[in-house]
């Protein structure tokens, strides 16, 4: 007989925040937000305390990378810019991220778990997702010592939701947060799955969540009774029908043991065409702004990456891409903004118009595999070399 599949998704808790509170831990239970440009590291006092920047402070573009749980719940959470984070919370607490203790952590953690299943598929920095099929103890014996051997090891919390499938699983890991466990079990999707919100689905993004609201879904339960020729005809038959099995709950997605993505890539189509020279400043601006999305998903999964390509497509629709490969993984918005104006050197776009401007970083590597690079004497740094039209007419 083949065993019943149980598959747990682990996700650790307010990942950054809880590191940081390692070091600092007076911010405990305060109102914590990590991220952002140039944060001033936290300065001891000759009294032995810590002096912090507070986030009312702050100028300039950055975001927030990741927010304590006390400052989710004034409204302050990861991607948010922190200009518009210090209207919700401008008495928070403000650190600079330190992706070398992150991922050191993130180490930690997912050599505990393989004590207990090495049967993982790694989701990132912060996330993974063990097979438990093959291990006699029940689901919640299971869960408890996951949590068990992750605190042994980093003294932090994580959450656990233990389910047939990898898509019921993240859900169940955020049913109880933080510290929290959940088995949830097929049977019981109609009463605890179907009263989510759409949003609470991996792979149901915030585009899709306002096409469904516009036609009445807004829950699980919803997209579990909307008809399927009502889906297929706005979402197209291949995502219509994963939308109707992602509501009842099946998944068959095996565990990937060995998952390394190629490539992330970000990219903005303009509302109308922008000239390369007279619109300079507006190309410019959306050159960074790319560049500090991809930083960001960089980091929150876990990779640097050893090159950096861009996409430019013409009004003619007419595609031209370039890449520049690096001794060094970089995952900084300023390197990735360097990267990229090497590539643009090598163009001669000065009197076209573009459509789409595109930002690939490809020959990744997981964060926790780059202390060596770390080690080096000299740390690469480009500062803010942003500049889409690299030379002047």
């Amino acid at each position: 007989m083949t065993k019943k599949r149980r598959i747990a998704h682990l996700d650790m808790d307010a990942f950054y925040a809880s590191v940081a509170l390692l070091r600092y831990p007076d911010l405990r239970r305060k109102v914590l937000v990590i991220g952002g440009r140039n944060v001033p590291a936290p300065v001891k006092k000759a009294d032995g305390t810590w002096e912090y920047a507070r986030l009312r402070d702050y100028v300039g573009r950055g975001v927030v990378t990741t927010a304590s749980y006390e400052a989710r719940a004034l409204g302050v959470f990861s991607a948010m810019g922190l200009m518009k984070a210090a209207q919700y919370a401008p008495d928070a607490y403000l650190l600079p991220a330190d992706f070398q203790a992150y991922r050191y952590y993130s180490r930690l953690f997912k050599e505990a778990v393989a004590t207990v299943s090495d049967r993982i598929e790694n989701r990132g920095i912060d996330e993974i997702y063990i097979d438990l099929s093959h291990l006699a103890q029940s689901s919640m014996q299971l869960a408890r010592r996951l949590q068990q051997v992750v605190w042994e090891a980093t003294g932090l919390t994580c959450s656990v939701g233990i389910s047939p499938n990898k898509l019921l699983a993240k859900i169940a890991s955020d049913l109880n947060k933080p510290n929290g466990v959940c088995v949830l079990g097929q049977e019981e999707v109609p009463t605890m799955v179907w009263p989510l919100p759409v949003g609470k689905v991996n792979g149901i993004g915030p585009k899709s969540q306002q096409k469904l609201a516009r036609l009445g879904i807004h829950t699980v339960g919803d997209l579990a009774q909307a008809s399927p020729p009502l889906l297929q005809r706005h979402f197209g038959l291949s995502y219509a029908k994963w939308l109707a099995d992602a509501a009842q709950g099946k998944d068959d997605r095996p565990i990937v043991l060995a998952s390394e993505p190629k490539s992330l890539s970000r990219e903005r189509t303009f509302e109308r065409d922008l000239h390369v020279r007279h619109d300079r400043q507006r190309l410019t601006q959306f050159l960074e702004a790319i560049c500090g999305q991809l930083a960001q998903d960089l980091q929150q999964k876990g990779y640097r990456a050893f090159t950096i390509g861009i996409k430019l497509r013409f009004d003619d629709f007419s595609t031209l891409t370039r890449d520049h490969s690096m001794d060094v993984p970089v995952v900084k918005q300023a390197d990735l903004l360097h990267a990229a104006r090497q590539c643009l050197r090598r163009t001669q776009i000065r009197h076209r118009s573009l459509r789409l401007v595109g930002v690939r970083a490809s020959k990744l590597i997981a964060e926790a595999d780059c202390v060596r690079y770390d080690r080096l004497p000299v740390q690469l740094s480009f500062g803010d070399l942003a500049c889409l039209d690299t030379k002047r007419d």
